[in-house]
């Protein structure tokens, strides 16, 4: 009888270090899981690979400037839109803003269409509906929904918007080339963004990857490149006069 306990014990203690084993291991396993899942929604994206980086520079004239490859319909670009744009103001650069419309998107390249057609009135304009499509995104949830803000937004501005925006494929077509662009780039994820220098002692540019630095990379872009002081002028050595 006490060998049987004894065994029934053994047995049952080893059971419990089994069920001690197995609960430790699924716990790592969810840890493992959540960690994952946060690398995937939480953190920021990777650096991006550049493969091509003759498109990352700033307009004629300018030194620096902010480059954005974006989609309309992406919630971190509607997060970043404010910032960029204040960014700009503030330092007073260029920020040149390409369409990168992803593929899984119901709506988003004709709301990049739609900016296009506003362009062809001012680029003011097309600025001035993208920032609003990104201030009212999460409303639009269809691309007829789009349709209906898009004509509210052209009868604010006294526009008639007409039934086919691009009859003919020239705005497609130059939203196709942007994304062309991004692609030969290495865009792989909106927003991609960059702070670009023209013939700067530093980086010739630079990824914004946590967008807290923005101003930061900025006035690092500045400072490499501002144009070298001039020298004092030596002063001239005073001749003795003759009497």
């Amino acid at each position: 009888m006490f060998s049987f306990v004894r065994l029934a014990s053994s047995a049952s203690a080893r059971l419990n270090r089994a069920c001690v084993f197995l609960s430790l291991a699924a716990a790592a396993l969810l840890l493992a899981s959540a960690a994952n899942t946060h690398a995937q929604f939480g953190a920021p994206p990777p650096g991006t690979k550049v493969l091509d980086p003759s498109a990352l520079r700033p307009p004629a004239g300018a030194r620096v400037a902010i480059v954005e490859f974006e989609d309309m319909e992406c919630p971190d670009c509607a997060n970043a839109n404010p910032i960029l744009r204040q960014a700009a103001a503030t330092y007073k650069i260029p920020w040149e803003r390409h369409d990168f419309p992803l593929p899984f998107h119901a709506w988003s390249m004709t709301a990049a269409v739609n900016a296009r057609w506003f362009d062809t009135r001012s680029k003011a304009l097309g600025d001035e509906y993208r920032d609003d499509v990104f201030a009212n995104q999460r409303s639009i949830t269809s691309t007829d929904v789009l349709r209906q803000f898009t004509e509210k937004f052209a009868q604010g501005h006294g526009i008639a918007l007409p039934f086919a925006i691009d009859p003919q494929g020239k705005l497609i077509t130059l939203v196709k080339t942007d994304y062309a662009l991004g692609q030969r780039i290495g865009v792989e994820h909106t927003p991609t963004i960059w702070v670009v220098t023209a013939n700067s002692k530093g980086a010739p540019f630079v990824e914004v990857v946590d967008r807290s630095k923005l101003y930061q990379l900025i006035d690092q872009a500045l400072a490499d490149t501002a144009p070298a002081k001039a020298a004092p002028a030596k002063a001239q050595a005073k001749k003795p006069s003759s009497k």
